[in-house]
């Protein structure tokens, strides 16, 4: 049996079309950024995942590996606005949401409040080096990234649609640094990692950047139609097969939880939450569409469950101590949860997350 046959929903012309549509876009889009970009295949589709399933991204990497060049790239290609954020120590709360100043009508005298809004007032926002600024400044980013909106002298302001949050860290230089609470990690769908690039694309690299040429890049969509596409991801078919392999990604990081694996309860102190569950279901979606399929299958909740639970497993003193990472514990659980319908429709019985007395 396989994933499309568990789908009593069969996906519309209509909807065939779009996913066409959106793969045809996200190979436009490979190309244009591939223009500027060398090489990180898998973080460019990462992005874009996270983008059409409405999420946020965490990227993680040292400095000088094109982060905050990537993302300006794919915010002009996307044809949507772009601001960027860089977080210092003194950074406040109202130099990214905006403040209220009084402005007088020379006309009439009076005098009245006007809100100036602040960079945050972008589709794409670029929160570089976001660990480096104290907890009352990260704050002012949770009710962004989750409402869309922010409160400022105690009016709601509507956030300009679509609306990304691309935050940059360093995992080397912690000193000085404000780690992010779990609260506001939660908020980003994926936790991206930038690696070194292979010495082939390092060498173009070099070649490209040290030359006296700038590659330009096309639109690919606007704004109207990344809205249309996020919506059309949400309406992208799942067999509930697929969504129990999904929550057994989740719930296995839990050591508290009914048969749970023992390397688990060695190395996790603490599992993700039902959020996880949503941004793989999601994420798998938004891959399968981009692949060009129309519905989602385990092999899409398999690819997308290492950004998604990275940043969300909470390891103890024993994996550090052996050099386990959140990664290696993924892969752990993706090589024992089964990925066969029959196996996974016998998970009807899982504990329940609230236990009544």
């Amino acid at each position: 049996m396989s994933d499309a046959d568990s789908v009593t929903l069969l996906p519309a012309e209509a909807d065939l079309q779009s996913v066409e549509r959106l793969g045809e876009a996200y190979r436009r889009i490979t190309t244009e950024v591939g223009k500027v970009i060398v090489g990180q295949q898998h973080v460019i589709e990462e992005i874009l995942i996270a983008m059409f399933a409405g999420g946020h991204c965490l990227l993680v990497g040292v400095p000088g590996l094109a982060k905050t060049l990537l993302i300006r790239t794919l915010a002009d290609c996307l044809d949507l606005s772009f601001s960027r954020i860089q977080f210092t120590p003194d950074l406040m709360p109202a130099d990214i949401t905006g403040t209220e100043v009084i402005q007088e009508d020379k006309a009439t005298g009076a005098r009245a409040f006007r809100f100036i809004p602040g960079p945050i007032f972008a589709n794409v926002v670029l929160a570089d080096e976001i660990n480096r600024t104290p907890p009352k400044t990260q704050a002012a980013l949770l009710e962004a990234m989750q409402e869309h909106q922010v409160t400022v002298g105690g009016r709601w302001h509507k956030l300009p649609e679509p609306f990304f949050v691309l935050a940059t860290q360093n995992p080397i230089e912690q000193e000085g640094t404000y780690p992010l609470p779990e609260a506001q990690l939660d908020r980003f769908m994926f936790n991206v990692m930038v690696d070194y690039p292979t010495e082939d694309e390092e060498f173009h690299i070099v070649r490209q950047t040290t030359a006296d040429t700038q590659a330009v890049t096309s639109k690919t969509l606007s704004r109207e139609e990344i809205g249309a596409l996020q919506h059309f991801v949400r309406r992208v078919p799942v067999a509930d097969h697929v969504i129990r392999y999904a929550m057994q990604f989740t719930r296995l990081t839990r050591n508290r939880g009914v048969g749970v694996p023992d390397f688990i309860k060695k190395y996790v102190s603490w599992g993700a939450g039902p959020r996880a569950s949503q941004y793989l279901v999601l994420g798998a979606k938004a891959r399968a569409v981009l692949h060009g399929r129309p519905y989602a299958s385990t092999e899409d909740v398999r690819a997308v469950a290492a950004p998604v639970l990275r940043h969300r497993l909470m390891t103890n003193f024993n994996a550090e101590a052996e050099g386990v990472r959140p990664d290696d514990i993924v892969a752990r659980l993706a090589e024992m949860i089964p990925q066969d319908p029959q196996s996974l429709a016998e998970k009807k019985t899982l504990e329940p997350v609230f236990k009544t007395a």
